[in-house]
């Protein structure tokens, strides 16, 4: 890497600008031509200095407020079918399969859902227990979203691991 690449990395480092030409505006704040930001993303990426560039939407800002685990006991006959049903259902974001803790917790499949309300996401898991027969289940609502931050960070003397 040279002192051009650190840079790019440092100015993508708080994510890229919201705008119709996020790298547009990034070169219009390095001096870094458009062309050559692209080329050096592919080039990092390539030579596995970048493992994956990807988007996190900020869901507060487009209404998602509601977040939710929801705990299910499932019968205990071929609970890999279980999973495969709860993690078809288009409004369920992740699913799990943990062990359960007998006589505490007989919960054994989890899945993640996210909505604009409580409401909206209570009746898309009531929904889901209609379709599956699952009637045994737990809903837990977040009550705060913990600040997210990237895994590395580029300081002037070097990268830091987090």
């Amino acid at each position: 890497m040279d002192p051009v690449d650190r840079a790019l990395l440092a100015a993508l480092e708080p994510g890229l600008p919201v705008c119709p030409e996020p790298f547009a505006e990034i070169a219009r704040k390095t001096g870094i031509p458009e062309d050559d930001i692209l080329d050096r993303l592919h080039r990092l990426k390539e030579e596995g200095v970048i493992r994956r560039f990807r988007a996190r939407i900020d869901q507060r800002k487009v209404g998602v407020i509601a977040n939710a685990l929801v705990a299910w006991r499932v019968p205990d006959d071929r609970p890999e079918d279980w999973g495969e049903r709860l993690a078809a259902s288009p409004g369920v974001t992740h699913c799990y399969e943990r062990r359960p803790v007998p006589g505490r917790w007989e919960y054994t499949h989890y899945t993640v859902h996210h909505g604009c309300s409580r409401e909206e996401v209570t009746a898309e898991v009531e929904l889901l227990a209609g379709e599956t027969g699952l009637t045994e289940y737990v809903i837990i609502f977040s009550t705060e979203e913990l600040k997210r931050v990237p895994a590395v960070r580029i300081r002037e003397n070097g990268w830091e691991m987090q």
